[in-house]
Protein backbone atom coordinates (compact mmCIF):
# COMPACT_ATOMS: atom_id res chain seq x y z
CA UNK A 1 0.00 0.00 0.00
CA UNK A 2 2.75 2.45 0.89
CA UNK A 3 4.65 1.66 -2.53
CA UNK A 4 1.66 2.48 -4.45
CA UNK A 5 1.00 5.31 -2.73
CA UNK A 6 4.63 6.93 -3.13
CA UNK A 7 3.99 5.60 -6.60
CA UNK A 8 1.37 7.67 -7.37
CA UNK A 9 3.05 10.82 -5.63
CA UNK A 10 6.26 10.36 -7.88
CA UNK A 11 3.96 10.25 -11.09
CA UNK A 12 2.14 12.82 -10.36
CA UNK A 13 4.81 14.90 -9.70
CA UNK A 14 6.31 13.77 -12.76
CA UNK A 15 3.26 14.66 -14.49
CA UNK A 16 3.22 18.02 -13.33
CA UNK A 17 6.58 18.71 -14.44
CA UNK A 18 6.00 17.46 -17.92
CA UNK A 19 3.07 19.13 -18.03
CA UNK A 20 4.66 22.35 -17.58
CA UNK A 21 7.26 21.64 -20.13
CA UNK A 22 4.84 21.02 -22.51
CA UNK A 23 6.07 17.14 -22.54
CA UNK A 24 4.18 15.29 -21.07
CA UNK A 25 2.37 12.82 -24.09
CA UNK A 26 6.29 12.21 -24.84
CA UNK A 27 6.79 11.66 -20.72
CA UNK A 28 3.44 9.02 -21.43
CA UNK A 29 5.00 7.25 -24.42
CA UNK A 30 8.31 6.35 -22.09
CA UNK A 31 6.05 5.27 -18.97
CA UNK A 32 4.04 3.00 -21.35
CA UNK A 33 7.18 1.46 -22.60
CA UNK A 34 8.42 1.40 -19.16
CA UNK A 35 5.35 -0.27 -17.53
CA UNK A 36 5.33 -2.75 -20.44
CA UNK A 37 9.26 -3.83 -20.15
CA UNK A 38 9.01 -4.29 -16.73
CA UNK A 39 5.76 -6.23 -16.43
CA UNK A 40 7.16 -8.16 -19.08
CA UNK A 41 10.60 -9.09 -17.80
CA UNK A 42 10.24 -10.91 -14.47
CA UNK A 43 14.37 -10.44 -14.36
CA UNK A 44 14.28 -7.00 -14.49
CA UNK A 45 11.91 -6.41 -11.84
CA UNK A 46 13.48 -8.44 -9.84
CA UNK A 47 16.93 -6.66 -10.21
CA UNK A 48 14.77 -3.19 -9.76
CA UNK A 49 13.80 -4.41 -6.64
CA UNK A 50 17.34 -6.43 -5.25
CA UNK A 51 18.42 -5.00 -2.10
CA UNK A 52 21.59 -6.52 -2.89
CA UNK A 53 22.43 -5.02 -6.31
CA UNK A 54 24.04 -2.01 -6.26
CA UNK A 55 22.17 1.41 -7.33
CA UNK A 56 25.17 2.05 -9.99
CA UNK A 57 24.12 -1.64 -11.58
CA UNK A 58 20.49 -0.75 -11.62
CA UNK A 59 21.42 2.96 -13.53
CA UNK A 60 23.19 1.01 -16.19
CA UNK A 61 21.08 -1.46 -16.68
CA UNK A 62 18.27 1.48 -17.22
CA UNK A 63 20.43 3.04 -19.22
CA UNK A 64 21.10 -0.06 -21.55
CA UNK A 65 17.46 -0.87 -21.91
CA UNK A 66 16.34 2.62 -22.30
CA UNK A 67 18.75 4.83 -24.17
CA UNK A 68 16.29 7.69 -25.59
CA UNK A 69 13.74 8.60 -22.69
CA UNK A 70 13.11 12.07 -22.63
CA UNK A 71 14.84 14.06 -19.91
CA UNK A 72 12.01 13.88 -17.58
CA UNK A 73 12.09 10.18 -17.91
CA UNK A 74 15.28 10.15 -17.05
CA UNK A 75 15.87 12.49 -14.69
CA UNK A 76 12.75 10.34 -12.45
CA UNK A 77 14.91 7.04 -12.93
CA UNK A 78 17.71 9.18 -11.00
CA UNK A 79 15.58 10.59 -8.20
CA UNK A 80 14.05 7.00 -7.59
CA UNK A 81 17.83 5.95 -7.28
CA UNK A 82 18.45 8.78 -5.31
CA UNK A 83 15.36 8.02 -2.87
CA UNK A 84 16.48 4.40 -2.88
CA UNK A 85 12.62 4.11 -4.65
CA UNK A 86 13.52 2.64 -7.94
CA UNK A 87 11.88 -0.92 -6.98
CA UNK A 88 8.91 1.16 -7.78
CA UNK A 89 9.21 2.05 -11.18
CA UNK A 90 7.10 0.10 -12.86
CA UNK A 91 3.82 1.07 -10.54
CA UNK A 92 4.98 4.67 -11.24
CA UNK A 93 5.14 4.38 -14.79
CA UNK A 94 1.64 2.79 -14.74
CA UNK A 95 0.23 5.29 -12.23
CA UNK A 96 1.63 8.39 -14.69
CA UNK A 97 -0.29 6.76 -17.98
CA UNK A 98 -3.22 6.47 -15.40
CA UNK A 99 -3.11 10.11 -14.63
CA UNK A 100 -2.50 10.92 -18.45
CA UNK A 101 -5.17 9.10 -19.37
CA UNK A 102 -7.89 10.81 -16.98
CA UNK A 103 -6.17 14.16 -17.77
CA UNK A 104 -7.01 13.40 -21.34
CA UNK A 105 -10.70 12.65 -20.57
CA UNK A 106 -9.79 9.13 -22.15
CA UNK A 107 -10.44 5.46 -20.54
CA UNK A 108 -9.74 2.01 -21.35
CA UNK A 109 -12.47 -0.39 -22.52
CA UNK A 110 -11.51 -3.85 -21.65
CA UNK A 111 -13.00 -6.60 -24.18
CA UNK A 112 -12.45 -9.87 -22.72
CA UNK A 113 -13.35 -12.69 -25.13
CA UNK A 114 -12.66 -16.15 -26.44
CA UNK A 115 -10.96 -15.87 -29.37
CA UNK A 116 -9.33 -12.70 -31.01
CA UNK A 117 -11.98 -9.69 -32.17
CA UNK A 118 -12.30 -9.17 -35.18
CA UNK A 119 -11.92 -5.57 -37.14
CA UNK A 120 -15.56 -5.68 -38.28
CA UNK A 121 -16.35 -6.71 -34.15
CA UNK A 122 -14.32 -4.28 -32.73
CA UNK A 123 -16.09 -1.23 -34.69
CA UNK A 124 -19.23 -2.46 -33.37
CA UNK A 125 -18.17 -2.52 -29.71
CA UNK A 126 -16.32 0.96 -30.23
CA UNK A 127 -19.75 2.62 -31.57
CA UNK A 128 -21.66 0.61 -28.49
CA UNK A 129 -18.89 1.92 -26.13
CA UNK A 130 -18.92 5.73 -27.00
CA UNK A 131 -22.91 5.36 -26.73
CA UNK A 132 -22.38 5.02 -23.03
CA UNK A 133 -19.41 7.44 -22.00
CA UNK A 134 -18.63 10.09 -23.80
CA UNK A 135 -14.67 9.60 -22.94
CA UNK A 136 -11.90 9.06 -25.68
CA UNK A 137 -12.21 5.06 -25.89
CA UNK A 138 -9.52 2.75 -25.92
CA UNK A 139 -9.85 -0.81 -26.70
CA UNK A 140 -8.68 -3.63 -25.65
CA UNK A 141 -8.75 -7.00 -26.28
CA UNK A 142 -8.11 -9.98 -23.71
CA UNK A 143 -8.53 -13.30 -25.00
CA UNK A 144 -9.23 -15.65 -22.37
CA UNK A 145 -10.63 -19.02 -23.79
CA UNK A 146 -12.19 -20.08 -20.21
CA UNK A 147 -15.60 -18.08 -20.91
CA UNK A 148 -16.40 -20.34 -23.68
CA UNK A 149 -17.96 -17.74 -25.45
CA UNK A 150 -19.82 -14.70 -25.33
CA UNK A 151 -17.60 -11.06 -23.82
CA UNK A 152 -16.91 -9.19 -20.52
CA UNK A 153 -16.93 -5.79 -21.06
CA UNK A 154 -15.05 -3.41 -18.54
CA UNK A 155 -15.01 0.41 -18.89
CA UNK A 156 -13.42 1.79 -15.70
CA UNK A 157 -15.32 0.19 -12.55
CA UNK A 158 -18.29 -0.83 -14.71
CA UNK A 159 -18.24 -4.24 -15.95
CA UNK A 160 -20.66 -6.28 -18.27
CA UNK A 161 -20.84 -9.89 -18.64
CA UNK A 162 -21.96 -11.59 -21.54
CA UNK A 163 -20.03 -14.21 -21.24
CA UNK A 164 -21.17 -18.10 -21.40
CA UNK A 165 -19.09 -19.18 -18.80
CA UNK A 166 -21.16 -16.91 -16.58
CA UNK A 167 -24.44 -17.77 -17.89
CA UNK A 168 -23.56 -21.37 -17.14
CA UNK A 169 -22.31 -20.53 -13.69
CA UNK A 170 -25.36 -18.57 -13.19
CA UNK A 171 -27.40 -21.65 -14.20
CA UNK A 172 -25.82 -24.24 -11.90
CA UNK A 173 -26.47 -21.43 -8.95
CA UNK A 174 -30.20 -21.76 -9.18
CA UNK A 175 -30.11 -25.43 -9.57
CA UNK A 176 -28.27 -25.58 -6.34
CA UNK A 177 -31.03 -23.38 -4.47
CA UNK A 178 -33.57 -25.55 -5.55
Amino acid sequence: MAGTRAAIRYAKAALSLAGDQKAAEAVNNDMIAIAKTISDSEELDQVLKSSVVKTEIKSAVLSKIFPKLNKISSDLFNLLIDNKRIGILGDVAQKYTELFDVLNNKEIAQVTTAIPMTKDLEKKVLTKIKELTSKAVELENIVDESIIGGFILRIGDKQYNASVQNKLNRLKREFSIN
